[in-house]
């Protein structure tokens, strides 16, 4: 399979990447590195990204921002920034890229427990990810082709636990090689319109 993997730099997307590369030809997209370069809030570097790398059996995203702070401290445009990138980005990556799928191939997103658990100052995170799970839940009733679109909502992750565990008190952190599982199992399983839920 050729499978893209849209941050695949990153903390979570180094571990997918790795995995997939053992059986599959990965390509790897990046704010900054990778084998193209694409910035998920702008719909044009999405469709640059797409005509550069052509067709796929699988499209993977691990990217997307969001502010973190208290509500109060929350202006509008902070919103935008979750909005344009984490939510509208994911939906770009699949309304432009499933016609670069080829018949039954995948899309899988990525939220994060906020969209069922939300802490302390994450207003615009926990909002972006919830509306992300809606939408594939709504968006895999229509796509045609076979092609199936799923979405990957991962715990606290072991590798970002020192850095965020004072936001998660009590959290498991979820091992990276199980996260990497819920992946594999969008891409390779059959199952379409799906939240799956990796929790420690």
């Amino acid at each position: 399979m050729k499978i893209l993997i849209v941050g695949g730099n990153g903390t979570i997307g180094r571990t997918v990447s790795e995995r997939f590369s053992e059986n599959h030809e990965v390509l790897i997209a990046g704010r900054s590195s990778g084998d193209v370069t694409v910035d998920i809030a702008s719909s044009e570097s999405i469709q640059k990204m797409f005509e550069s790398v052509g067709k796929l059996d699988a499209i993977v995203n691990i990217a997307g921002d969001a502010k973190w702070d208290k509500f109060d401290n929350l202006s509008e445009e902070d919103f935008y920034i979750g909005i344009k990138s984490k939510m509208m980005g994911q939906v770009n990556l699949v309304r432009l890229g499933k016609s670069f799928l080829n018949d039954g191939g995948s899309i899988t997103l990525t939220t994060g427990i906020l969209a069922d658990e939300p802490v302390d100052m994450t207003t615009s995170a926990a909002m972006v990810n919830g509306a992300i799970q809606s939408f594939t839940k709504a968006v895999s009733l229509e796509l045609e082709r076979g092609i199936r679109v799923n979405v990957v909502s991962a715990d606290l992750v072991e590798d970002s636990y020192e850095k965020y565990k004072d936001y998660f008190p009590g959290n498991t952190p979820v091992p990276m090689n199980k996260v990497a599982d819920g992946y594999v199992k969008s891409v390779m399983g059959k199952i379409n319109g799906e939240v799956i839920r990796i929790r420690g």
